[in-house]
């Protein structure tokens, strides 16, 4: 009995941590720059397809199967994610608020017709299947099994966090904070915010195509269902929980979350008779709704909201042009001499 509650505590938390990863790149995106991406399902896809296709054997009518290291598909997806997200916000970047994320939507609901319809290349409405797991060796031992892939996500989300938090405190991160904060001032302190808008899209778009390789390989098996727009709101959800703007609040709400929706689940499957089931499943997106508002009631910023420092950056930044004499290295924006 205890090593069942540990083996699903194990399977719990590795797909929480996956959904942090996915957070995580929404808060480069919009915690960050204040991009409104709502195609976040999208990127997800490319990422776990792509992982999916370099590390799966070969298969008779689809392409692909090249049956390479799972290290190899996961960076894969990555690049690739990161590269279509790229070349969308090379499209679509200028774009404002409402009008960015209709774009985004958009690309997603492209990206998810050509998971249905490129049946020799996506496996279609049937998905791919047979991808290589981590520590297969172990798949007989259900909590060794869980927790050596709770370990590699916990890994994975730790360096990735390091990561972020090192890259969002250089003159890199506070650009895009003094982007999201006010474009026009940093405009008017020679800050390029396409340029540095595009970069953080995709940043964004590269680490959730990380997590949806992750979340490929520790399945086995993917298919067009598993993108639906309900990924997108999932995880627009999490972080708002955790707190916007805050990485550790990415990572928090993730967990949160999750718990809220696998509770809420079991609650369901516990309640409702077996017929009722698939129509009651709505109801835990009316819990997450409901979780989320009283989050925003008591703490409209997040459990653990962003402290707003970038006004002092810009300030500190704007003394400097008028006064060089008195410039502080360390509060410039881009580390530039004066």
């Amino acid at each position: 009995m205890i090593g069942a509650l540990l083996s699903y505590g194990a399977f719990f938390m590795t797909t929480a941590l996956i959904y942090a990863i996915v957070c995580l790149g929404l808060n480069v995106q919009w915690g960050q720059t204040g991009l409104f991406n709502v195609g976040v399902a999208g990127f997800v896809a490319i990422g776990a397809y792509v992982s999916a296709l370099l590390t799966t054997p070969a298969a008779p009518g689809r392409f692909a199967g090249f049956d390479l290291p799972i290290a190899i598909g996961w960076l894969g997806g990555a690049v690739i994610a990161g590269l279509l997200s790229f070349l969308l916000g090379a499209l679509t970047i200028r774009l404002r608020a409402d009008y960015l994320a209709i774009a985004t939507f958009g690309a997603a609901v492209v990206i998810h017709l050509c998971m249905l319809n490129l049946q020799s290349l996506t496996g279609g409405p049937f998905g791919i299947g047979f991808i290589p797991r981590p520590f297969a060796s172990y798949a007989g031992e259900p909590l060794e099994f869980g927790f050596l892939n709770l370990a590699l996500l916990a890994g994975v989300v730790l360096m990735l966090y390091l990561s972020l938090e090192r890259l969002l405190r250089s003159p890199w991160g506070r650009v895009l904070r003094a982007i999201r904060e006010d474009e026009a001032a940093a405009l008017a302190l020679g800050k390029n915010s396409i340029r540095f808008r595009l970069q953080a899209f995709a940043v964004g778009g590269a680490i959730m195509g990380l997590a949806g390789a992750a979340q490929a390989h520790f399945i086995g098996f993917i298919a067009p269902d598993n993108y639906q727009p309900t990924l997108t709101f999932q995880v627009w959800a999490m972080l708002i929980v955790g707190g916007s703007g805050n990485n550790r609040g990415a990572v928090l709400g993730a967990i949160v979350v999750w718990a809220v929706w696998a509770i809420s689940g079991g609650a369901i499957a516990a309640i409702f008779p077996a017929g009722e089931q698939a129509r009651a499943a709505s109801l835990q997106i009316v819990l997450i709704g409901l979780a989320l508002c009283a989050i925003l009631l008591w703490r409209p910023r997040g459990i653990l909201g962003e402290v707003k420092i970038v006004s002092r950056h810009l300030a500190g930044l704007s003394a400097q042009r008028a006064q060089p004499s008195f410039a502080v290295k360390d509060e410039r924006l881009d580390g530039e001499k004066t």
